[in-house]
């Protein structure tokens, strides 16, 4: 599913039709990515709109048009963003395309259905977007912010808390393996178990995961480096980028989990 990182990407597919107006809509109304929604209701209020600003949060995209429109946009598991050309037509799992006045169309694609597609009429922010929890690199989410989460969750492994949306948006599986590697912390720690001073090298290894995220995957898809875990952990037999010792696999809090049993000891 993707991440924090991957959404800043599939958000940026769409800026080069900002400034244009829709001309024209193609939805396929009575598929599972509009639960939820009336997609007449959609088509009606979008068409004429000019596309004036985008914006994720977490895992979650929006994109304005006119003042009073906002589209939302969930990738779920296998949703992406692209741009047709004039020359090409809608394929088989664009669900909803956006055809703009500069000649080209915006595409969402979802071969699964587990995305969703949102949309509101009203000044101020809908209520899906304006309840959603505190971004990692926001002044809101501070280390004590962090810490009373810890404390809720306190028999809860750190792993499987890294994963809880409602208090970290943006962090998936990846991300998650990536901070506590970084941070030498052992994903089947409880977190009310982790000492202030850890909780604080947490606190700065999530934003320092987050930001070098946006830089190298946000940006243009680029590759992590090798002395990050991410290309190390995807398969049975990588080695640890610092010890060079042998990584681990294994299901914690329901998602398989990648460690490295000598650099994050319990």
């Amino acid at each position: 599913m993707p991440e924090l990182a991957e959404v800043e990407y599939y958000r940026k597919q769409w800026q080069p039709a900002i400034s244009h107006c829709i001309t024209g809509i193609y939805l396929n109304a009575s598929k599972r990515v509009f639960r939820g929604l009336d997609p007449e209701a959609l088509r009606r209020g979008l068409l004429g709109e000019t596309f004036t600003a985008s914006a994720t949060h977490g895992k979650q995209m929006c994109f304005r048009f006119g003042t009073k429109h906002w589209l939302g946009v969930h990738l779920g598991m296998t949703g992406k963003t692209h741009i047709l050309a004039l020359s090409e037509r809608p394929q088989k799992h664009d669900h909803l395309v956006l055809q703009m006045s500069s000649g080209v169309s915006l595409a969402f694609r979802d071969p699964r259905m587990f995305g969703r597609i949102l949309y509101s009429y009203t000044n101020s922010k809908p209520s899906w977007w304006a309840m959603l929890p505190p971004e990692i690199l926001s002044t809101d989410f501070t280390l004590e912010y962090l810490s009373r989460f810890l404390d809720r969750r306190s028999r809860s492994p750190i792993k499987a808390v890294l994963l809880m949306q409602q208090t970290f948006p943006g962090l998936g599986n990846w991300m998650a393996d990536e901070i506590l590697w970084r941070s030498r912390i052992h994903p089947k720690i409880m977190a009310g178990n982790l000492s202030k001073y850890k909780r604080k090298k947490l606190y700065r290894r999530i934003q320092e995961v987050s930001r070098d995220a946006l830089k190298v995957i946000g940006s243009d898809w680029s590759t992590p480096p090798d002395n990050w875990l991410f290309n190390h952990r995807w398969k049975d037999g990588g080695s640890c980028p610092q010890t060079g010792a042998p990584l681990k696999r294994e299901k914690i809090g329901g998602r398989t989990t990648c460690w490295s049993p000598q650099w994050q000891g319990l």
